[in-house]
This record gives C-alpha cells, sequence and structure tokens, in this order.
C-alpha cells in the first residue's frame, strides 16, 4: 500500500515538474526554430573550435620543445575549455527541454 502511494505521489510529482518547467520556459522564450537555433549551435562549435586548436597547438608546440605549458598557458586553455563547457551544458540542457516538451517548436 504504501509503495502505491509513494508511485502514485512520484508520478504527480514529474507531472507537476513537467507542467511547472513548462510554463516558466516558455515564458522566457519564444516558440523554437532550427534559424533560432542556429546561432546558438555555432557559438558552440566555435568554442568547442577554439578550445581544441589551442590544446592541439599547445601539445605541438611542447613536444618540440619538449617542455612544458607554463601557467599563464593552462590559464589560457582553462578559459577556452570552462567558456565551451558552459556552452556545452546550455546546449545540452535545451535539448532536454526540447525532449521534455518544456520548448515550444516551430
Amino acid at each position: 500500500m504504501i509503495q502505491r502511494e509513494t508511485n502514485r505521489l512520484l508520478l504527480q510529482f514529474e507531472q507537476l515538474l513537467r507542467e511547472v518547467n513548462r510554463e516558466v520556459i516558455n515564458s522566457e522564450i519564444e516558440d523554437l526554430s532550427l534559424d533560432k537555433l542556429r546561432p546558438f549551435i555555432q557559438i558552440v562549435a566555435k568554442c568547442r573550435g577554439a578550445y581544441l586548436k589551442r590544446l592541439f597547438d599547445l601539445s605541438a608546440d611542447h613536444d618540440k620543445n619538449k617542455t612544458l605549458p607554463s601557467e599563464k598557458e593552462m590559464a589560457e586553455l582553462k578559459t577556452l575549455r570552462e567558456r565551451f563547457l558552459d556552452l556545452a551544458d546550455g546546449a545540452k540542457s535545451i535539448e532536454i527541454s526540447i525532449q521534455r516538451g518544456y520548448l515550444d517548436l516551430k
């Protein structure tokens, strides 16, 4: 009996979670289309590219010279990585919001 009540409560919670997320997110973001998503996807790709390019360039330079990256170089790489990861997390959040029906699509 307790398990059935727990399951029912969890189903109601999940439904409420979907309703509230849809209500709140849709009030903040207009209907999505591929055209509206393209600039976001492009900035994520550009940040990924900048991070990977710097990583490869840094590796090649230091492999050739048999040295390790400096603190300044590592700080720069960290900034590029964090920027990319923050935007990639945002892209994943948008993907999940679309999958769960939180966003209206055109």
